[in-house]
């Protein structure tokens, strides 16, 4: 038996699965891995000064600048869901209770159709007013270089809805329901550097006592932890794991 045959008995024997998903799930897409060995937060080591908290507060205007140039905004509306997230969302048409926990902020699941999503790092898709609160939409965020906010009596500069460096992770417990609610914890395209994610396949296998599994191109820290174990590129495992379980 091959682990892809092995991944898929244990996909076909639950019937609610978690699945945490990072970076190299959305590579297929056009969108780079930013933490991979060959990443682009490997490039320039201060992105993570400027995507910062700190940063934004003390200047908005070029965070501004820098966001859009990192993350790519132009682009985003120009991504597509690829083989993976429609594996993930397909799924679900086979009676399976699905909840992606997912490390990207692209937006890409949404797109493809999963119904039960947390968005563990936040969205590109909108950003909101610091000082009253209100959404600022996509649209309004490519129109001006520097968004603000669209209600009149305010006007100040929006800040992005993703976490950033220096931001307290606001849906971790919403994660660890979903996954004590599993049978089954999948892990895929992360690799398993950034806490508390990271924390995650450990207390699904530690404290709740669910099997584990993970696919990713590179070997994990945390590989011991998986009792399936498949690296190698992330579509083509896919489109096998399809094959099976389908």
């Amino acid at each position: 038996m091959t682990d892809v045959n092995r991944l898929a008995e244990m996909i076909q024997s639950a019937s609610a699965i978690t699945i945490l998903t990072g970076a190299g799930v959305s590579t297929a897409s056009g969108i780079p891995d930013f933490r991979s060995a060959n990443g682009l937060w490997m490039e320039d080591r201060s992105r993570e000064y400027y995507m910062s908290n700190r940063y934004f507060s003390k200047n908005p205007i070029d965070f501004w600048k820098k966001y859009k140039e990192i993350f790519r905004i132009k682009l985003l509306q120009n991504y597509e869901p690829n083989a993976v997230h429609t594996f993930i969302k397909d799924l679900e048409k086979i009676k399976k209770n699905i909840f992606v926990i997912t490390q990207n902020v692209d937006g890409l699941h949404k797109a493809a159709g999963s119904r039960e999503i947390i968005e563990y790092h936040g969205s590109l898709d909108t950003a909101s007013c610091p000082v009253c609160g209100t959404k600022v939409s996509f649209d309004q965020i490519l129109k001006e270089d520097v968004p603000h906010c669209i209600n009149v009596s305010c006007g100040s500069i929006v800040r992005p809805d993703i976490v950033l460096f220096g931001d307290p992770i606001l849906k971790h417990n919403e994660a660890e329901r979903c996954v004590q609610s599993s049978d089954l914890l999948i892990t895929l395209g992360t690799s398993l550097q950034v806490s508390p994610f990271n924390l995650l396949p450990e207390y699904a296998v530690y404290d709740c006592g669910i099997p584990a599994a993970i696919v990713n191109r590179e070997l994990t820290v945390m590989d011991s932890l998986f009792s399936c174990k498949i690296h190698g590129d992330l579509s083509e495992t896919i489109l096998e794991l399809g094959r099976e379980v389908f």
